[in-house]
This record gives C-alpha cells, sequence and structure tokens, in this order.
C-alpha cells in the first residue's frame, strides 16, 4: 500500500495536483498512521477542525451502527424522525438556549447557504424585498458554494468564479496591523450603510470568532457594541457563522456567548458531527422564526441528507460525549493555558508577530523577521513551509498564505481536540515549536 500518492498515482480528483498526499490508514484519539506505520499527532482535529473528539470513539461509532440498522435515511421534506427531534431539542437546551428552531444539514457550506436564503426570506416576509446585500469583513471564509464564496471579500479565492457572485459589501478586519480599536471598522460600515443605502441591507454576517482565514481573531468588543447599535438602528440582521467556533471549540458552547451582542441566526458544523457523519446545522431566533410563521409559513429550501435519522443519531452521540466529558468546560478552563505554553514555546522566534487564541482555537502571524512587521515576501511561500516542516516534525497543522489583498499575512492555526490530554498537549507544543524553530532557520537563510 503506498504511503504517499500523487494526481499521476490515483483516481481521485485531488484538490492540489502538484501534491503528493500522504495515506492515512487509520486514526486513534488524537494520532494519526500512515500505511508504512509512521504516526502523526493530530493537533488541528483532523486537519480542519472536525474531529473534536479525537478518532475511534466508541460510542459514537456504535450509535450510528445502531441507527443505520433501523432507519439510516429518510427524506426530511415528507417525514421527521426521532433523532432529528431530540438532536434539535438538545442542542437548543445545552447549548443555544437563545435560538428558537434548528434546520440540519450535511456540512458548513449548506449551513451558511441556508442562513443566506433565510435571511433573504425574513425581509421578503416582511415587505422589505429591497434588503438583499450582505456586509462582512473581507478577510474570511464562509463556504465553497457560490452563494457563500460572495459572503468573502476575498479576490484570491474569489478567482475565475467572481462573475457568478453576487456584489455583496465587505470591510476590512480590525486587526493590530490596521485597526486595533474597531473604531476605523465602524467608519467603514456606516460608509458602506449610506452608500449602498440601509434600506438594501439584509445583514452582516461574520465569523464572531475567526478560523482559517484569520485564526483565532475576534474584534474588539468596541465593534460588537457599535454593530449592535446599528443593528437596532436600520433593521438588518447580525448573523454568525459558528461552523468552527460553535460546539465548545472556544471555551463556550458558541462563541457569541463570550460576546456583548446576540444575533439573530447563527451555523454550526464540524463540532456537530465530529467527523463521524457529515452533520451541520443553521440555528434561527424567534424574532427571524416568527416573522416566517406570520408569512408563508413555508421555508422552500432543502437538501437531500437534511435531517437524516443517521447523522441526527451520530450527533446525539457526539452531543452525549460532550455533555457527559464535560468537555466544553474543559477547553473553557485549559484553554488560556494552552495558549501561554504555546507563546512561552515561540517566544523569540523573530518570525512570529503575534500567538492568540480562544479555547482550543489558536493562531500564530507570521512577519518578515527582517524589520519585524512586513509580509514575507511570496516566494518564501511560509504557510507551505510551515505545513511540510511541522509535517515532518510529527505534527499536524493547518497554514494559510499572505491574502492578495495584504489585509493578513501568513499564518498557522491550531485546534486540538477537546480530548487530548496533558501530555498530548504539551507534546503538540513541543513539536510545533520545534518545527518553527527549524522554519526559522530556513527562512533567514533565504532572506539573506
Amino acid at each position: 500500500m503506498q504511503t504517499e500518492i500523487s494526481a499521476e498515482q490515483t483516481s481521485v480528483f485531488p484538490r492540489l495536483l502538484d501534491l503528493g498526499y500522504p495515506n492515512v490508514a487509520r486514526g486513534e484519539g488524537v494520532r494519526l498512521f500512515l500505511t508504512d506505520g509512521r504516526e502523526i499527532l493530530d493537533a488541528c482535529s483532523g486537519g480542519a477542525m472536525v474531529a473534536c473528539l479525537g478518532h475511534g470513539v466508541r460510542e459514537v461509532v456504535e450509535a450510528g451502527t445502531a441507527q443505520a440498522e433501523r432507519l439510516a435515511y429518510i427524506y426530511n421534506h415528507h417525514f421527521t424522525n426521532e433523532p432529528q427531534e431530540r438532536l434539535a431539542a438538545r442542542v437548543l437546551e445545552v447549548a443555544a438556549p437563545e435560538m428558537a428552531r434548528v434546520r440540519f444539514v450535511s456540512g458548513g457550506s449548506e449551513a451558511n447557504e441556508t442562513m443566506l436564503r433565510l435571511v433573504r426570506q425574513y425581509h421578503v416576509e416582511r415587505g422589505e424585498p429591497e434588503r438583499w446585500r450582505v456586509v462582512s469583513p473581507a478577510q474570511a471564509y464562509h463556504g465553497a458554494t457560490m452563494g457563500t464564496l460572495a459572503l468573502s471579500g476575498r479576490p484570491g479565492l474569489a478567482g475565475p468564479h467572481a462573475p457568478y457572485l453576487a456584489s455583496h459589501l465587505h470591510i476590512p478586519p480590525s486587526t493590530w496591523r490596521f485597526d486595533p480599536t474597531g473604531q476605523e471598522a465602524l467608519a467603514e460600515l456606516d460608509r458602506l450603510l449610506e452608500e449602498a443605502g440601509p434600506e438594501t441591507i439584509a445583514a452582516f454576517i461574520c465569523e464572531p470568532i475567526s478560523a482559517a482565514a484569520l485564526p483565532a481573531y475576534s474584534p474588539p468588543d468596541a465593534f460588537w457594541s457599535g454593530l449592535d447599535e446599528r443593528r437596532t438602528r436600520y433593521g438588518f440582521l447580525v448573523c454568525f457563522d459558528e461552523v468552527v467556533s460553535g460546539m465548545g471549540r472556544t471555551g463556550s458552547w458558541f462563541a457569541y456567548h463570550q460576546l456583548p451582542i446576540e444575533p439573530d441566526v447563527i451555523t454550526a458544523g464540524k463540532g456537530l458531527g465530529a467527523g463521524y457523519f457529515p452533520l451541520a446545522a443553521t440555528l434561527l431566533s424567534g424574532r427571524v422564526f416568527d416573522a416566517l410563521a406570520a408569512g408563508s409559513r413555508e421555508f422552500e429550501h432543502g437538501h437531500t441528507w437534511d435531517g437524516a435519522p443517521l447523522s441526527c443519531a451520530t450527533g446525539l452521540a457526539v452531543l452525549d460525549q460532550l455533555v457527559s466529558g464535560g468537555l466544553v468546560e474543559r477547553v473553557r478552563e485549559r484553554g488560556p493555558l494552552l495558549l501561554a505554553e504555546l507563546e512561552a514555546a515561540l517566544e523569540g522566534r523573530e518570525l512570529v508577530r503575534e500567538v492568540r487564541g480562544r479555547g482550543f482555537l489558536l493562531g500564530i502571524e507570521y512577519v518578515d523577521p527582517r524589520d519585524g512587521e512586513s509580509f514575507l515576501p511570496d516566494e518564501i511561500d511560509l504557510a507551505s513551509l510551515v505545513d511540510q516542516v511541522a509535517y515532518e516534525h510529527g505534527v499536524l497543522v493547518t497554514s494559510s498564505h499572505t491574502s492578495p489583498d495584504r489585509f493578513a499575512g501568513d499564518q498557522t492555526l491550531l485546534a486540538p481536540a477537546y480530548t487530548s490530554s496533558e501530555e498530548e498537549l504539551d507534546e503538540m507544543v513541543e513539536r510545533f515549536a520545534g518545527a518553527l524553530a527549524d522554519v526559522e532557520v530556513r527562512v533567514k537563510d533565504r532572506l539573506g
């Protein structure tokens, strides 16, 4: 069995045709084992912040197996089912008591697409069909569908698909580099509202705590308070993409529980199914639900696997593990120490400008070591180098490149499973710190 498979050796259509993909045979807890027996420490929950319980949790596997033997699939358009009903009730009770209803889907892109459809219908039902535009941060990621791609104001991400994308509006992120107080972002929001006409704005959509596009970043509280005031004044909705940050990743069930604002619609994903079955959700407040209930009483939108019994039974088992193991509380309590340990391990690294984190979502932002502020030259390809050297050190992390619009530089994200032991967390930090020391030597050599 091959340990690494290239595009020329597979019938799969891979994402990167020039990359040889390591072949993973199995996973145990937070460790992945390649087909040659080599072990990789998973510091990124499967690579996409999904496997929050780690790999091979018997209780979740057995719950899915038992449900598959009873009833794996039924179309949500015709029927409901007991696992769906139970999961919806428990998610609202345990994780989001502020919300009123839940729609289950297969993945984060679907959840955010559902959110977009819901926002539009909310305004149409209320007699304001002119509201369709969304304002969102430019440096973000919300999914791979044409609808969700338009939410991210990143020209490099939109690429050749731009003709298909809606002309939504975007504000720069309030980072240390551009806007540490959040006031510039609010001023730009005001400018866009005036320019487009506030009566055309349907929603402000963002990640309350960012993931891949700007790891573990959140604007200052002043921004959220200002956004809340403008929502009240102008009548748009505030919607949070919590596909990554939800279900405990940042130390609370949802990241908005840590902010001075309550959203109208939220989405959840990755940690809801924990990698054991494709599952995500769109949750709506009573305000939004009541508008549809008093209007057409219909939401004409859906996907094939919405609310299927197998996916929801798996989600129930995941939720049971999160609750019975006190895992969200563990992330909240252990997260600050993990951040401090990572900061200490990277202290003195001239490549590193900022280490930030909430719970088990950690971000490292890099700069040119020659001045401690500038973006690194693109030809250094730091993100790819960090991921490769970390892999050589036996630890899985996820890094992103400097954005073409220069809103963010090269960055790395760490997102360990909530079940990681003290020893495993220490080992992740140690291996990554060793990898970054090697990377810095190589980068300085290339920079001369």
